[in-house]
């Protein structure tokens, strides 16, 4: 049975250790079971992101939309930010490291900003519990100093869509998150 661990740095980030089993022919693994999350909804959208190394995506956040990312290739420096007024974590930073080396999956609530550096040639595949809706698109500096992550690469490679965010003193009060706000 995976290992299920709330996280230590942000309420309602999960973190799984699956079961990894190993034979002649390979290896499987069981990355997402739906009873593994307590607040997670049922995922309804399956995506994949191959990144080459030094990608810099995010950070991105959702008012409404939960997201499952797992790293079936390569390597990932995952960075969290608490965006969420009422949160007890708000405004803390979580970085970790999953892939390959160790098949850790990541539960991310709504209004947790999220965002990975690909320390290696990457895929990462995530699940979400809502369809894509470009309203419920928002992002956050990711070289906010508020937000305080180290990424892990020395230069970045990023979209224009991510240099453009703004940081989280600028966010529009409309598009500040808050606990328990979800549709």
């Amino acid at each position: 049975m995976a290992n299920i661990t709330p996280s230590d740095v942000i309420a309602d980030v999960v973190i799984v250790s699956p079961d990894v089993h190993r034979d002649e022919r390979g290896r499987f693994v069981e990355t997402y079971r739906r009873s593994w999350f307590p607040l997670g909804r049922e995922m309804v959208q399956a995506s994949r992101s191959d990144k080459a190394a030094g990608a810099v995506v995010g950070l991105h956040y959702h008012l409404h939309q939960a997201d499952y990312w797992y790293v079936p290739r390569g390597r990932a420096r995952v960075v969290l930010h608490d965006l969420r007024e009422g949160s007890p974590t708000d405004g803390a930073t979580q970085v970790l490291e999953i892939g390959e080396h160790d098949d850790r999956g990541v539960f991310i609530p709504p209004g947790v900003a999220h965002g990975f550096a690909a320390l290696t040639d990457l895929t990462l595949t995530y699940l979400v519990d809502g369809y894509y809706n470009p309203s419920d698109e928002l992002g956050v500096a990711w070289d906010d100093p508020e937000v305080g992550a180290d990424w892990g690469v020395e230069t970045p490679i990023l979209s224009a869509r991510d240099r453009a965010n703004p940081r989280r003193a600028d966010i529009e009060p409309r598009d500040r998150p808050r606990v328990g706000l979800r549709s």
